[in-house]
């Protein structure tokens, strides 16, 4: 039988404008945000082009992520694996998380929520524990044994989550840790100090975070920058926990991007015991970062 949609073209066209409409727009003021914050404007205007050629698509976006994935979504010209997967997650969540962030109102517990398998309390636990705030950044979780470790996670659940992200997110390959093709430690770190330098210096941006601020003030510096192939945003953490310990002004949360602006991201945070005491370290790679301050590559921050 044929649906209400394909039977009627003028409400099948307004469906497509409609949701392509609101995908657009998401994009754009992802472009408008970043401009405002000081990012690269190759990043902002990757966003603005993709923006632009999805507002005149003929075709419904959300029917091209569900049905062909990100395979198709690459497709569409100005868009790129990073933008197909904001596609997708728009689909899967009806948000698109990097676009919260840079709004400072990224909750992410009520994010990890819409993962089926997922209530309240375990989406709090698992933010608390691993500090991510992404369905992608949950998904290397749950693949390189991250999440398994968060307390009431067991291996069937955490193979559960798996299969749900893997449908939600448009994949089912098996990913390889974030670290593989990551930026060096030594360029994350390098960072860290350019984002804790600037923002003591008032030199940053400031946005207004949602989440434990009563106040509404803006006072969450931002930082924007570049490294040869490697985009990054940094900001320091605003979870529960970082208030609980007072390290709100310690931890310091990277996210990085690759040509395509796909996104990845790390805490980097200061050691208090141990060989690495008193230095900035990545975490799960202090292997890696004892190794750069062995051969001081990178200075004690």
């Amino acid at each position: 039988m044929q649906s209400p949609l394909r039977a009627n073209p003028a409400a099948s066209n307004t469906h497509v404008r409609e949701w392509n409409q609101e995908v657009a727009a998401k994009l754009r003021e992802v472009a408008d945000l970043l401009a405002v914050q000081g990012a690269n404007p190759f990043r902002v205007n990757a966003f603005r082009r993709a923006a632009a050629t999805i507002a005149q698509l003929p075709r419904d976006i959300r029917e091209v992520a569900e049905t062909e994935g990100p395979a198709g979504l690459v497709e569409i010209p100005n868009v790129g694996r990073g933008i197909a997967a904001a596609i997708i997650e728009m689909v899967a969540t009806g948000r698109y998380s990097r676009l919260d962030r840079l709004r400072g109102e990224l909750d992410p517990g009520r994010l990890f929520q819409s993962v089926p398998g997922v209530g309240p309390a375990l989406a709090l636990r698992i933010h608390d524990a691993l500090h991510i705030d992404s369905l992608e950044a949950l998904e290397v979780a749950a693949h390189d044994g991250r999440l398994e470790g968060v307390p009431g996670i067991g291996r069937r659940r955490v193979t559960a989550i798996r299969a749900s992200l893997a449908a939600m997110l448009g994949r089912s390959r098996t990913l390889s840790p974030a670290t593989a093709d990551g930026p060096p430690v030594v360029m994350l770190l390098d960072v860290d100090g350019e984002y804790r330098r600037k923002s003591a210096r008032g030199e940053l941006p400031l946005i207004t975070p949602r989440r434990f601020n009563p106040e509404g003030e803006a006072r969450l510096p931002v930082l924007h920058t570049q490294r040869g192939r490697w985009h990054f945003t940094a900001l320091y953490s605003n979870t529960a926990r970082a208030h609980a310990l007072g390290r709100t002004h310690d931890w310091v949360v990277i996210y990085y991007y690759d040509q395509d602006h796909h996104e990845h991201q790390c805490t980097v945070v200061t050691e208090f015991r141990g060989p690495l005491g008193g230095k900035r370290v990545v975490r799960g790679r202090e292997g890696e970062c004892r190794d750069a301050y062995a051969e001081s590559v990178v200075a004690v921050r």
